[in-house]
């Protein structure tokens, strides 16, 4: 079965033992036509505009468990699915050095009608969507640059990044079983959760839901293969975690 609302696919009935939800808020670049933010076109194929990867990963991964997967429909330039609605960087104005001209000088008004446009339908079919599954973990996936431009000199040698909040149930499960699996594993890194973990906030910890927020390494996202073998590290993590916490 598959079925299609905002942001959401069903690959088939869920398994009753292994209900679970897979959300990539940043999966998606599109911009709509009649939006003009005056970014480089060149801009909207790097991390500024999307997280790079995520959409096929997180695709593949729920086909494999039989879950559902939630994914952004919109680039995170036009708004961040991932920020409350209330978070200065909602709409954001710059992003590593690039600057978003028609997110400049918005009226409360054209701001309103964006976040009733993208931000709300977004949360409101995710909320829909756990109150039908009753999912015992959401596992949350984003992707981050290996190099920021407006920070050279950072290191950012972690090939995977567990983020958490408040809730760290199953972060804590999860990072001894990813290091086992020999990836190069950062707590809370290459930021913290607890800074920039909205969606999760909301539907994870508001619910009393336990979470898995990984971010991997663009690099490692980069082709086919590359999702392949990263799927296959990832899920029995997923899995171990979800036996774990039901």
């Amino acid at each position: 079965m598959l079925q299609r609302n905002i942001g959401v696919e069903i690959h088939v009935e869920l398994d009753q033992n292994w209900r679970m939800i897979f959300v990539a808020d940043h999966a998606s670049r599109h911009i709509p036509d009649h939006v003009a933010l005056g970014v480089p076109d060149e801009a909207l194929h790097t991390h500024i505009a999307w997280d790079i990867g995520v959409d096929d990963l997180a695709r593949r991964m729920a086909a494999a468990c039989g879950a559902p997967v939630h994914l952004g429909h919109v680039s995170r330039l036009l708004i961040d699915l991932n920020r409350e609605q209330d978070a200065p960087g909602l709409i954001p104005e710059h992003s590593d050095g690039v600057v978003i001209p028609g997110n400049h000088g918005l009226s409360d008004a054209d701001r309103r009608a964006r976040i009733d446009q993208y931000w709300r339908p977004y949360h409101d079919a995710l909320a829909g969507l756990i109150d039908a599954a009753r999912p015992g973990l959401l596992v949350s996936i984003h992707s981050f640059t290996p190099q920021l431009a407006t920070r050279p000199e950072e290191q950012r040698p972690w090939e995977i990044g567990v983020l958490y909040n408040e809730d760290d149930r199953a972060a804590r499960i999860a990072i001894p079983q990813l290091e086992a699996a020999g990836l190069i594993t950062g707590d809370q890194l290459p930021y913290s959760g607890k800074l920039l973990n909205a969606t999760m906030n909301r539907h994870g910890e508001g619910n009393g839901i336990p979470y898995l927020g990984l971010e991997v390494r663009q690099d490692l996202l980069a082709d086919a293969a590359g999702v392949a073998r990263m799927a296959g590290l990832l899920l029995p993590v997923i899995q171990h975690c979800r036996a774990r916490l039901g």
